[in-house]
């Protein structure tokens, strides 16, 4: 009688005083508290959870689980006119400071009604942890929050899960407070779900006609050296992964650190939740600085360098598989022509023989018309500038795109990052949840990682822990990258 049952922004419920009884309630925690918990991180999620309570011979979890498979699934029935099965899943989590359960629909094959049951002390929305409700668009994508329920003892909230079901469980804020929950499913007939809409992915382009001489303008000499390189090449072909630290020139990268604090930037937030929450620079507004290391990462001559680091045909100079084949491997010359092992044949390309201008394309000597030298595709790129704060990740979801690709990320403003804040990159392998690699912001360092087809990415949610560092920075609320990925 005392629940509430509401249709905006999905169909959901909330019943305060859901137990009879405080003692109940009181000893269900008690027994709940002495279950045994492990830790669960992954892209989506931070928590400690109970195993499945199905099985649990504790008098009052039992008593629960009895009540919640008969009187409460039958009322649950009538009330949403859902046919419902008679077995439900349920288990129990703790939340504690910076979890997250970040946004999601909860559907998966026959879940139809979910439930959370609070069993938490007082409890303010300042301790953050209140389950977010989104509104949706006309393509079933969420958009913004427009309910948010605050965690009260003894209260169950249940939804109809459906494709606009979007909810979040929000960071935890409280150091004192831990948030200890009994949820689950109830299943029935699956409904329809629509298509998954397909976004369009950020813009690819070929290279921008820059000479070698770019590279001079903005890299530590260190990485122009051929034997660095060829090092370089060596240890990415092992490990597919590479960290160059100090990348650019000093002042290049001061110069940079400084553009990005100017407030003439415009930033706008790149969504939707349920895949991604970050900002990102419109190019437009950018000082001229900025713009022009935007040029440098689509430039020939990084292109270029970058098949030298990694051994990709990133460019038309750069050698081939069949080039492998016949012999040793070599690097390309970044000054533009092939530089063979001494026992090597010389190439007769010479890229700079006439030196590029940036409006001249077709300088570029058998390289028109948007093919390279062996008639394949040009290689292309696609990337932004994003800005990282408080609340901000990325998630793998079903609709990335899986494919071969060289991702470059070039990180400012990260001194004094604690990996604890997050805001690092995560590699996993496709359906798994342990990482294969972890990129951590770092000042002036490039970072590049070759994937594969089923090798997935994610920038982990920064978390409230990032504000202690306003203490020894004032004005540092996160930190910025340049995050582009290149495709043979």
């Amino acid at each position: 009688e005392a629940a509430a049952v509401e249709p905006a922004p999905f169909r959901h419920g909330v019943i305060p005083g859901f137990l009879a009884g405080p003692a109940f309630a009181e000893a269900l925690r008690d027994e709940l508290l002495g279950l045994g918990f492990r830790g669960r991180r992954n892209d989506l999620l931070s928590l400690r959870q109970s195993e499945e309570l199905g099985g649990r011979p504790e008098p009052h979890v039992a008593a629960l689980r009895h009540a919640l498979c008969e009187e409460f699934r039958a009322w649950l029935s009538a009330v949403t006119q859902i046919e419902l099965e008679p077995t439900v899943d349920i288990s129990c989590a703790k939340y504690e400071y910076t979890d997250v359960l970040l946004c999601h629909d909860d559907e998966l094959e026959g879940r139809r009604i979910a439930f959370i049951l609070y069993l938490v002390p007082p409890w303010e929305e300042s301790d953050g942890g209140t389950l977010d409700l989104y509104s949706t668009d006309e393509h079933f994508q969420p958009q913004q929050i427009v309910k948010s329920l605050v965690p009260s003892w003894n209260t169950l909230v249940f939804f109809e899960v459906s494709p606009v079901s979007f909810h979040q469980a929000r960071s935890f804020l409280s150091e004192e407070k831990c948030r200890l929950s009994v949820s689950g499913w109830f299943h029935g007939p699956s409904i329809v779900r629509p298509a998954r809409r397909t976004e369009a992915p950020l813009p690819r382009s070929p290279h921008i006609p820059y000479d070698h001489e770019i590279l001079y303008e903005w890299i530590n000499l260190v990485y122009l050296d051929m034997d660095s390189q060829a090092q370089i090449q060596e240890e990415f072909e092992e490990r597919s992964e590479i960290l160059l630290k100090d990348f650019l020139k000093k002042e290049k990268y001061q110069l940079l650190c400084e553009a990005l604090e100017n407030k003439d930037v415009q930033w706008s937030r790149r969504g939707p939740a349920n895949k991604r929450v970050y900002e990102t620079a419109e190019e437009d507004s950018l000082p001229d600085i900025l713009k022009k290391f935007l040029q440098f990462l689509r430039s020939e001559a990084l292109f270029l360098l970058l098949s030298n680091f990694t051994g990709l045909k990133l460019h038309f100079l750069a050698p081939s598989d069949d080039d492998e084949d016949a012999g040793e491997g070599r690097a390309a010359d970044t000054a533009g022509h092939s530089s063979p092992k001494p026992e090597q044949e010389e190439t007769d390309h010479h890229a700079d023989s006439n030196p590029h201008q940036p409006d001249q394309p077709d300088n570029i000597p058998e390289a028109q018309d948007g093919e390279t030298q062996n008639g394949s595709g040009a290689p292309v790129c696609a990337g932004e500038l994003r800005r990282w704060t408080h609340g901000h990740y990325t998630l793998v979801h079903d609709t990335q795109a899986t494919e071969f690709a060289l991702d470059l990320l070039f990180f400012c403003g990260c001194e004094d990052w604690d990996p604890e804040y997050g805001g690092f990159t995560s590699y996993i392998a496709k359906g798994e949840d342990e990482e294969l690699l972890t990129v951590n912001p770092e000042d002036n360092c490039l970072a590049l990682v070759y994937r594969d087809k089923e090798t997935m990415k994610f920038v982990k949610y920064v978390n409230h822990r990032s504000l202690a560092r306003l203490k020894k920075h004032a004005n540092r609320t996160g930190f910025w990258d340049f995050s582009f990925v290149y495709y043979e």
